[in-house]
C-alpha cells in the first residue's frame, strides 16, 4: 500500500549562491520510513530555486553563479521593482529561469541522483535568509 509523508526542511543560506542540501533531504527521507517511490521537492519562495547538479567540483556551481550575474545583472535599469534593493527583480528572474520543485526517485531508501549530483538551495540573494523546503514522498 502507498504511503506519503511530509516534512519542512529550513536552510540558512549565506547569500547568492548553491547550498547543499543533499544530506538534509536524505535524512528526512530516512525518517519517512519509505523505501521505494518518489521525493518531491519544493521552494517556497520566489527569489530562490532549486537544482541536481554536480557535486565534485566546486567551480561548476561558482560558473553557474558568474553565468547568472552576466544574464542578469544586478541593478539593471530595465527593472522596476527594487523595493528591496538592487538585487530584488534580478532574483525574481534567476528563480523565473530555474525550477522550484525537483522530483527524484527513491530506490531502497535512497535519492537515486547519479554519481556526480547533489540537491541544491540556489538563493539569488546577496544577502543571506532563511529559506523554507517542502518534501513530499509518496511510495512503499
Amino acid at each position: 500500500m502507498l504511503r506519503q509523508h511530509q516534512s519542512l526542511i529550513t536552510v540558512s543560506t549565506p547569500g547568492r549562491g548553491l547550498v547543499d542540501v543533499t544530506g538534509q533531504v536524505e535524512r528526512e527521507l530516512q525518517a519517512s520510513g519509505i523505501t521505494t517511490g518518489l521525493l518531491n521537492l519544493f521552494v517556497r519562495h520566489t527569489s530562490a530555486s532549486l537544482l541536481i547538479q554536480e557535486n565534485a567540483d566546486p567551480e561548476v556551481r561558482h560558473d553557474l553563479d558568474r553565468f547568472f550575474a552576466r544574464l542578469v545583472e544586478d541593478g539593471d535599469p530595465l527593472f522596476r521593482h527594487d523595493s528591496e534593493g538592487p538585487d530584488d527583480m534580478p532574483a525574481h528572474v534567476r528563480a523565473a529561469l530555474t525550477a522550484t520543485q525537483l522530483s527524484v526517485p527513491v530506490q531502497g531508501g535512497r535519492l537515486l541522483l547519479g554519481t556526480w549530483q547533489g540537491i541544491y538551495l540556489w538563493e539569488h540573494r546577496t544577502h543571506g535568509h532563511a529559506r523554507e523546503l517542502v518534501l513530499h514522498v509518496l511510495g512503499e
